[in-house]
């Protein structure tokens, strides 16, 4: 039996031409979300790329250079803190502005005030490194917030007809923000003196006020758009209750942080690049058990009523699990595995052209100017193919190019300075990367339950990045104890399993309108299903399933 009861199919929707598949672009909601999309992209690279190459100009060693990918464990972990942003309204703010700009606004100008505390560091001095990671923490913290509502602010913005079509301009937006955080700090870095050969803390400090000022875009763009209309049904409570339920969050999130800090004393060490993964994946496995019992203890002790913590925290999970039953847990082990070829590739990228010879200049032009529009011209592509075929068959698509472009990197490994190869590399990968993030993020997008909006989207993008993140986060001391021929290799194999997981997901379970091909069990006992003899097929939208979903924007 299927989680959700399926209904007879109606007929195919209607693929778009061309035309209007292009036309589609420029609806409003479109450019709303190219705005969007371009300030949430500019914190990012502040963390990766551009913060990897201030450290080694600094003199930091490689392995320490990319801990600080770790800073970005935000995005995976945002799911925890989802629900507040769901459940409590910012005094005054959310009055004058609503629930979801009032919260993109403060996360904004949480960004911001990061990313003046990382300026303010010299990272050259000793002990230093502290303060920095802390901004780097914070600006990952407040990045990830920032994510959390526009995600819900773009899901309750549009219908899913369209969400591909925003899909793929928040791309653009976020890809445009990368070149500006990436090629143009790097620009700006070296327009203020500071090269590998002399390092100066006074160019870099500059580029990242530079930056902070660039956020000031967001700041207008939420000021300026309007607030979408949601069709959740908010039960208003007592400020007391948003209190308390911030305060179980607080109080379980310092529990988190004190068993994560002292774990290491407890805990074996070791100098293996396997057995440390596995360390630190007990020493975050113990840190989240223990905030999960402190916050149960708390609600279990009456400082939060509850059934406000159970609908906060709780029913957001067990209706996905509602609809879809066992096959969550396909769709879960997708969503975890879809990206890990090209992020576990990406955290290192920046270092590895450092070591192929190539000059500050000839990665910003390449990789951060170049790359970046080969991966614009690569979401555009994905949108377009998302409205014009099933979203699982452009998933495929997405999947296979991007665990084979990494092999162009282990063919950059023997031409090391070559221009040539350096550019063939980056196009393909960034032309793959931008495809494979449009239809995945159309994807996710359909698997959303508009009553979970920021919550549900918030876990599944936090599961999307985990994995790879902490992986990524060894990619140094993998190729230090390997190769990058040997890295590269790895990071496609690791892509393989994924196209077993998407022939599953799409055999068994039917995503958004566009896949509403097949028939499925209905009251009549009529099992065909179209040529999927034996099936058993769930509709994944909740526009198409006999569930009590409300309905989303309408077109």
């Amino acid at each position: 039996m299927s989680a959700v009861k399926s209904i007879p199919p109606e007929p195919p929707v209607a693929k778009k031409s061309l035309s209007e598949s292009l036309k589609a672009y420029l609806d409003r909601r479109a450019i709303i979300m190219l705005f969007l999309g371009f300030v949430a992209g500019i914190p990012i690279l502040l963390i990766f790329s551009s913060l990897s190459l201030w450290l080694r100009e600094a003199g930091i060693d490689r392995s320490v250079v990319t801990m600080f990918s770790w800073a970005a464990l935000g995005y995976a972990f945002k799911f925890i803190w989802a629900p507040l942003i769901d459940a409590v309204p910012l005094p005054i703010l959310t009055k004058l502005l609503g629930r979801r700009r009032s919260w993109i606004l403060v996360s904004q100008l949480m960004i911001i005030a990061a990313i003046c505390i990382m300026a303010s560091v010299n990272p050259a001095n000793q002990g230093s490194l502290v303060l920095m990671a802390v901004g780097a923490v914070l600006l990952g913290f407040s990045s990830a917030t920032q994510d959390i509502v526009i995600d819900a602010y773009r899901i309750e913005l549009a219908p899913p007809s369209l969400q591909a079509v925003l899909s793929a301009m928040y791309v653009t937006g976020y890809r445009l923000g990368m070149i500006v955080a990436g090629a143009g700090a790097l620009y700006l870095a070296d327009y203020f003196g500071s090269t590998e050969a002399f390092y100066s803390y006074e160019a870099w400090r500059n580029t990242y006020w530079i930056m902070a000022g660039v956020m000031s875009v967001g700041v207008i763009t939420t000021l300026i758009i309007h607030e979408p209309i949601s069709q959740q049904v908010l039960v208003e409570r007592e400020t007391s209750d948003y209190a308390r339920l911030v305060m179980v969050f607080a109080i379980s999130v310092i529990g988190f942080v004190l068993v994560f800090a002292n774990a290491g004393a407890v805990l074996p060490e070791t100098e293996g690049v396997f057995s440390g993964f596995l360390v630190e994946v007990v020493r975050m496995t113990a840190s989240l058990t223990a905030a999960i019992a402190i916050g149960y203890g708390l609600v279990k002790a009456n400082l939060v009523a509850p059934e406000f913590a159970r609908t906060t925290w709780v029913e957001p999970i067990a209706d996905f699990f509602r609809r879809y039953g066992m096959k969550a847990l396909l769709l879960l082990a997708l969503i975890g595995l879809y990206r890990i070829s090209d992020i576990v590739a990406g955290v290192i990228s920046n270092v590895f052209y450092q070591d192929m010879q190539f000059t500050k200049v000839d990665i910003a032009n390449a990789v951060k100017l170049v790359g970046v529009i080969m991966a614009i011209g690569g979401g555009f592509l994905g949108g377009i193919l998302a409205q014009k075929m099933r979203i699982m068959r452009a998933m495929m698509v997405g999947a296979i190019l991007a665990c084979v472009t990494n092999l162009l990197f282990i063919l950059l490994t023997y031409h090391p300075g070559s221009l040539p190869y350096m550019y063939l590399a980056v196009i393909l990968d960034n032309l793959a990367a931008g495809l494979a993030s449009a239809v995945f993020i159309a994807f996710l997008s359909a698997l959303t339950s508009i009553r979970f909006t920021a919550v549900q989207y918030s876990i599944f993008s936090s599961l999307m990045t985990l994995l790879p993140k902490v992986i990524g986060g060894y990619s140094g001391t993998i190729v230090d104890s390997t190769s990058y021929p040997f890295f590269f290799m790895f990071t496609f194999a690791a892509g393989i399993p994924i196209l077993a997981l998407i022939y599953l997901v799409d055999k068994h379970i039917v995503i958004g309108d566009n896949d509403d091909i097949y028939g499925g069990d209905d009251d009549s006992g009529d099992n065909s299903d179209n040529g999927k003899e034996g099936v058993d097929l769930i509709k994944a939208n909740p526009n198409l399933t006999q569930t009590n979903e409300p309905p989303r924007a309408a077109e």
